[in-house]
């Protein structure tokens, strides 16, 4: 008989996740596994990194996931794919109940390459919370491995999505990305940050795109709308959402989000 490992999302929520809880989900033999946790708002997990790729999927809170080479704002019906080896953090926002599955590296060649955001539509949501009750050394062959499977041909397909911020490894770039973290409707121009380094606009231009790969602005204004999504999350007000995140008023804040996101904020929570 299979014996089934009881999630910790089914334990008091007062019961914190005991140290090592993923080790038996990355070191059975079947390819796919999935465990659920439940933390508290506020909760940080530390930087670490795991044999298997990931993918972090919360049905209730708001993760913000770090890596050394940039951050995601990850919402409910959202996920986060790890790829293996990668060293990262975890922050909660709003008490949050994870759900992850861990894949076998080489498990299939369709897979995201890169750690990325991903869409989780209502099919593989179900798969997701379905996988949770599978016991770790499924039979081949038995539905239980038919689910996995399915799950992970889900994974092969899923829709990457554009809630990523890279991150510059230079210190000094570091801090005027800290800055504005903090300070969200800081309205400085390119201009006045490069003098701040001592720097030409022309110079900084180049050190930023170079470090992130992207503009100056664009890093701005994505860092802005990943977080207006936390907040956004909590069911805070989409008009004093805009106006701490730098925007002259809500219709530009929606027009903005609508051109990052696909759809305005009263309905990207829908």
């Amino acid at each position: 008989m299979n014996a089934r490992t009881t999630p910790p999302a089914e334990r008091h929520p007062d019961t914190p996740v005991e140290p090592g809880a993923h080790v038996p989900f990355e070191s059975t033999p079947m390819p796919v596994s999935a465990m659920a946790a439940w933390y508290p708002h506020g909760t940080v997990i530390a930087a670490h990194r795991h044999r298997r790729a990931q993918l972090l999927y919360a049905i209730e809170g708001v993760m913000h996931v770090e890596s050394a080479t940039g951050s995601w704002v990850v919402p409910p019906t959202r996920g986060v794919w790890l790829e293996p080896e990668i060293d990262h953090s975890v922050q909660m926002s709003g008490d949050v109940k994870m759900r992850t599955v861990f894949v076998e590296p080489g498990a299939s060649a369709h897979l995201p390459t890169r750690s990325c955001v991903v869409e989780v539509h209502p099919l593989l949501r179900e798969l997701i919370l379905a996988a949770i009750d599978v016991p770790q050394d499924y039979t081949i062959g038995s539905r239980d491995d038919h689910l996995m499977q399915l799950l992970l041909a889900e994974l092969n397909a899923v829709p990457l999505l554009p809630l990523y911020l890279p991150w510059p490894t230079d210190r000094r770039l570091r801090a005027v990305c800290d800055s504005l973290l903090a300070a969200p409707d800081d309205n400085r121009t390119i201009t006045a940050w490069a003098a701040t380094l001592g720097v030409s606009e022309k110079t900084f231009h180049r050190w930023f795109q170079r470090e992130t790969g992207i503009t100056f602005g664009r890093w701005r204004q994505q860092a802005r709308l990943l977080l207006a999504l936390k907040r956004l999350a909590h069911g805070e007000k989409i008009i004093a959402v805009a106006m701490d995140h730098g925007y002259t008023s809500q219709s530009a804040f929606a027009a903005m989000f609508k051109r990052h996101f696909g759809v305005v904020p009263s309905a990207f929570y829908a």
